[in-house]
């Protein structure tokens, strides 16, 4: 444990931290910064914070706030958030009407009762499924559920830090992809108890931020899967049957995973951003894709998926301070952004 004059230090240290990686990224996106020996990433942001407040803060503790001052730089920050804690404004919560809260009555009597809580789950992903009658959700920690008129089916899959960062369906192969920072993770949710069906293809080469699929693929046992990254890298994976079914049919005994080396795979990718691509989404109506990004110059694309092999140009657009997500409407024929 820390000596409390050591934690003031650590206290003062960290704010410095802080302050310069806020630094580092507005002049990043200004086009200002030049890389050297000083640069802060994860890495070196991770270690300095384990040096400082011992090694029992946890990694995801850490990406989260890292993340949050990464992308949004006006965000406020409190230090208790690297241990998983953060304050809540009890406050602004009670002077608000009781009438209109009362939905929310369990959950606003928890929060001032709490005034600091652990850092719960969240839901990064829901997929509607029509063609199928259910819905896909995928939480941060790693639970994977499908809901339809039946008794969902549920399976967790991850036991360790990683976070999963986004889900979506193969309507060809009709299982279900998620995407954690290194892996993507193929389940069989057909097979209602048998975990065994359960893919792991790692490692990739950048964090996974955010995933969907091309549903215009013409072929009954492939899909395409579309990847954005922390590199500000679109990629495009391409999975059959087969990858899946050789491996099931030679497995000894059941196993709640099978681990898939990503060489083994054909994945393109296309650096298109300077930044986090926050979310990559494929358009049928428009027969292309769109991914967007923090990145203040190359905020939007759009372009074909055979953009992704060349180094042919593709249309983009520029937002101050980046785009965070996006949607098209096919009746307006429009494309809506929020940065």
């Amino acid at each position: 444990a820390l000596a409390v004059g050591h934690f003031k230090n650590a206290l003062e240290q960290f704010q410095e931290l802080v302050e310069k990686k806020v630094t580092q990224k507005t002049q990043e996106r200004l086009g200002l910064y030049v890389k050297d020996d000083d640069e802060i990433d994860y890495d070196k942001f991770y270690e300095t914070v384990q040096a400082l407040f011992g090694p029992e803060i946890k990694d995801c503790n850490v990406k989260a706030f890292f993340r949050k001052i990464s992308s949004n730089l006006d965000a406020k920050t409190e230090w208790c958030e690297i241990f998983g804690y953060f304050i809540v404004e009890s406050d602004a919560i009670s002077s608000q009407p009781i009438e209109e809260n009362t939905v929310f009555l369990v959950s606003q009597k928890q929060q001032i009762t709490h005034a600091g809580v652990k850092r719960r789950d969240v839901i990064k992903g829901i997929v509607k499924v029509p063609h199928l009658d259910f819905t896909v959700t995928s939480s941060q920690k790693g639970v994977l559920t499908v809901f339809n008129n039946q008794p969902f089916f549920l399976i967790i899959f991850l036991q360790d830090t990683a976070w999963v960062t986004g889900c979506d369906f193969l309507t060809q192969l009709k299982r279900v992809v998620a995407v954690t920072e290194r892996t993507v993770i193929i389940w069989d949710y057909k097979s209602k108890g048998n975990q065994s069906n359960c893919f792991v293809i790692k490692p990739m080469e950048n964090g996974l931020l955010c995933v969907c699929t091309v549903t215009a693929s013409d072929h009954l046992a492939k899909d395409n899967i579309l990847m954005g990254d922390d590199g500000g890298y679109v990629n495009l994976l391409t999975v059959t049957s087969d990858d899946f079914g050789l491996k099931q049919s030679k497995a000894k005994k059941k196993s709640q995973f099978h681990v898939l080396d990503s060489k083994n795979f054909k994945i393109i990718k296309r650096k298109l951003h300077d930044d986090w691509v926050m979310k990559v989404k494929y358009i049928s109506d428009l027969n292309c894709f769109g991914s967007c990004s923090i990145d203040s110059i190359h905020s939007f694309v759009l372009g074909d998926i055979k953009r992704l092999e060349d180094s042919m140009p593709v249309k983009e657009f520029s937002v101050p301070k980046g785009v965070n997500a996006f949607t098209f409407c096919g009746k307006s024929n429009v494309i809506v952004t929020g940065g």
